[in-house]
């Protein structure tokens, strides 16, 4: 029973600490991918306690699990477990743990089964908006551009991804700062942000009582768009990307007084424009080691017990 108790406490630590470890961090926004790897390890590795907690609890309260899940291990393994100190709590946690998987699970399906049905529909007001020329085959091209009073560029995902971009657009962006948007959509699609956005959108509002979860959403939704700025600004430099961006959404009140709910673009350009140096190749490389031992911690805390009964 202490196993699924540590590992439900580490699960619990990992999801109070991590996003307050991350937002005192200095080098988020200078390494924005690093950032991103860094919360994907941390949010698996509160998933993953919560799993192995759920698996022990259920095996400390009913045989029938216990036998499937040790049925290949020693007798002193078994023993070094301690499972027959049954209590009242290991069914009510591995119930609950259980039934926050399934939410899970559903809430992961609702968010992808929405987001095809929000694609299917915008490729059907794609295809009002600039209908096919004879001959033409749909999702053939992976740009179309539409006429349109506002400057806009998004990129459209699916199994044939395309990139829609408005006239208003094409007569603001001068010279490179069009293919730096180009280039800033195309590091989206490559990196298939679009699951990284589903799956944090999945797990806060699924649990949105818990914060790491609504941390992890706000973050990836930041974080994406640094990641993507960066790939433009590497092949056409962060002042040609500032300056599209300013383009793009100068018209919408961005930039001035008042509250907007693009308020990440004046940062973003900012960011850009003071061009921050980014972490040298070593120390990226130790965060990046760093993050991916922390989904391990709740794996050698399971394992702990056989380790000892086998050593």
């Amino acid at each position: 029973m202490w196993v699924s108790l540590a590992l439900f406490l580490l699960g619990v630590l990992t999801a109070l600490a991590a996003p307050r470890l991350l937002s005192r961090a200095d080098w988020v926004e200078r390494e924005p991918v690093v950032a991103l790897w860094v919360w994907q390890c941390a949010v698996a590795a509160v998933l993953l306690s919560f799993a192995l907690s759920m698996t022990f609890s259920a095996s400390t309260a009913w045989q029938a699990v216990r036998g499937q899940v040790f049925a290949p291990a020693p007798r002193a393994v078994v023993d070094a477990y301690e499972l027959g100190t049954t209590g009242p709590w290991s069914a009510v946690l591995a119930v609950a743990l259980a039934a926050g998987g399934v939410w899970s699970g559903a809430m992961l399906g609702r968010e992808f089964s929405q987001a095809r049905a929000r694609r299917r529909q915008r490729r059907c007001d794609l295809l009002v908006r600039a209908p096919l020329l004879p001959g033409e085959e749909p999702g053939g091209e992976r740009l179309v551009v539409l006429e349109g009073e506002r400057a806009d560029a998004w990129w459209l995902p699916g199994t044939t991804p395309q990139l829609v971009i408005t006239t208003a657009a094409l007569r603001r962006l001068k010279g490179r700062q069009l293919d730096a948007v180009l280039a800033h959509e195309q590091g989206h699609a490559r990196a298939r942000h679009d699951w990284l956005l589903h799956c944090s959108a999945a797990l806060a509002s699924g649990f949105p009582g818990i914060p790491v979860f609504a941390a992890f959403r706000e973050e990836m939704h930041r974080l994406v768009e640094l990641a993507a700025d960066d790939v433009a600004s590497r092949r056409f430099g962060r002042l040609t990307i500032a300056l599209a961006l300013v383009e793009l959404n100068e018209d919408r009140g961005v930039f001035g007084p008042g509250p907007d709910p693009y308020g990440d673009l004046p940062r973003r350009v900012n960011r850009l424009l003071t061009a921050a140096p980014r972490l040298t190749a070593g120390r990226r490389l130790r965060l990046t080691a760093a993050a991916s031992l922390v989904p391990v911690v709740p794996v050698l805390v399971a394992f702990a017990p056989a380790l000892s009964a086998l050593g």
